[in-house]
């Protein structure tokens, strides 16, 4: 059930970044950002769910990351750095007025991301 549960949340973060790579293209920085951070998000969940763990918060779901996987060093420290860099950004796109991206910020957030998704990908295959 757990492995099940976590492959698919693992392809629900692969098809969000895809949308947040479709966002990019059309230059819709907000929504991309958006979409990236819940790519990270559920691959993040994606882990959790090995280990039957998970939270209604997403500050509970990055704790839990961070606790279970990064301090004991099965995912690397920039995961971490990852998940928490894109909660913050996605909270600025959402809730900042006047906050705007560029290319280049997003670019960067989408490296991050795939990274971290990959990494997941890569301990799940184990």
């Amino acid at each position: 059930m757990s492995i099940d549960l976590s492959r698919w949340r693992l392809e629900k973060a692969e098809n969000t970044f895809i949308e947040g790579d479709q966002l990019l293209k059309l230059e819709l920085y907000h929504g991309a950002i958006n979409r990236f951070y819940y790519a990270a998000f559920h691959a993040a969940r994606a882990l959790l769910a090995v280990k039957r763990l998970d939270s209604a918060k997403h500050s509970g779901i990055i704790s839990l990351f961070n606790r279970e996987f990064v301090k004991t060093k099965t995912i690397s420290k920039n995961a971490s750095k990852t998940l928490s860099m894109l909660f913050a950004l996605r909270s600025e796109a959402d809730y900042d007025d006047f906050r705007s991206f560029d290319h280049e910020e997003v670019i960067e957030a989408r490296t991050a991301v795939r990274t971290l998704i990959d990494e997941v990908s890569i301990i799940l295959s184990k």
